[in-house]
């Protein structure tokens, strides 16, 4: 099997986080979205991730190598800004007659048992991953006849389907897939300048190509600062990670504090993640996301994602601050920036 994740994204809705960084190494409960996407993988056996990456992916790859280093894994740049298929498609060379291709978009965080593709997938070409939404509006869906999509509806106005692709597909071959992928670039099959998985599915449907469309147990969204903090509330209430105390400060769990880091007189929780190489003293966070090598002295934050190395002394406020700011509201006489 052969994993393709498109990591190209800008990810503006994410800014200014994503000024910095690349949307798939954004910290959510403890873990970049690329580490969760990983850790989903895990009980899968690759041959080898294909990462598609954007002009800075030499950041994803030195991170993928540094946390994944007995991985197979190329890295490939999408030069030009042309849609999720084109990114997919770049994958084209590394892909052989025999593999089967799974692809994996890190907007979103899957749960579901991957160890259950062959059996979902016989009889079929493919699975496109879905799952049952109230607000049909906003997404794509699968129109469904016996177990099989016989069409895909961008948005529709009428309910007529609910099952919203979720950003998680399989392809039993992949080499017939990457075909029919050329085939949509060849044909122009785009929406406002850019190419979209769906026309290439509709392609294949229009051949007799059967796809299924399984649905996953949790969808979760880490592409905005509000759905990234739901995802973070999710993940660890439900991490298997062991409750501990830091000396002089109060904690309620659910949380995730790095080893590195260093918490004094505070309170910290529910639902709180502190990356490495963090310094909290005399403060109170709830529902938040600190990310590394932050520095908060006498702040009261809720509902808030701090970038990294930020420093911030003297705050009560629900607050979304990107990496390397400096934040001194004047209530903090002995703060670092003070002195």
């Amino acid at each position: 099997m052969k994993v393709i994740l498109p990591t190209a994204g800008k990810g503006t809705r994410l800014r200014p986080h994503t000024h910095t960084k690349p949307k798939s190494l954004v910290r959510v409960a403890g873990k970049t979205v690329l580490e969760h996407v990983m850790a989903g993988l895990s009980k899968l056996k690759v041959d080898e991730y294909i990462l598609i990456v954007d002009e800075n992916g030499s950041v994803i790859e030195e991170f993928f190598r540094q946390k994944y280093p007995d991985k197979n894994a190329s890295f490939i740049e999408q030069k030009e800004r042309l849609g999720p298929a084109h990114a997919v498609w770049l994958a084209a060379p590394r892909i052989g007659p025999q593999d089967d291709v799974l692809i994996v978009f890190n907007d979103t965080l899957f749960v579901t048992d991957l160890t259950r593709l062959p059996r979902l997938c016989e009889g079929l070409d493919g699975l496109i991953y879905s799952k049952e939404v109230e607000d049909y509006k906003r997404f794509g869906v699968n129109v469904m006849r016996d177990g099989i999509i016989v069409d895909m509806v961008e948005k529709p106005d009428q309910p007529i389907s609910r099952l919203a692709q979720v950003g998680l597909y399989y392809l039993r071959d992949g080499r017939r897939f990457m075909d029919y992928l050329a085939k949509a670039i060849e044909r122009k099959l785009t929406v406002k300048g850019e190419y979209y998985l769906p026309d290439v599915f509709k392609l294949m449907i229009a051949d007799g190509c059967k796809l299924g469309a399984p649905e996953i147990d949790e969808w979760l969204d880490c592409g905005k600062p509000d759905t990234l903090l739901a995802t973070n509330r999710y993940l660890l209430e439900r991490s298997t990670a062991s409750h501990f105390c830091v000396e002089g400060c109060v904690i309620i769990p659910p949380v995730s504090i790095d080893p590195t880091a260093r918490v004094h007189h505070s309170v910290i929780g529910p639902h709180v993640s502190i990356a490495e190489g963090c310094d909290i003293e005399d403060s109170i966070i709830r529902d938040s996301v600190i990310n590394a090598h932050s520095q908060l002295r006498h702040v009261i934050l809720e509902s808030s994602l701090i970038g990294d190395s930020v420093s911030l002394f003297g705050l009560q406020q629900r607050i979304n601050i990107g990496d390397n700011s400096i934040i001194d509201m004047g209530n903090c006489a002995n703060c670092p920036s003070r002195k």
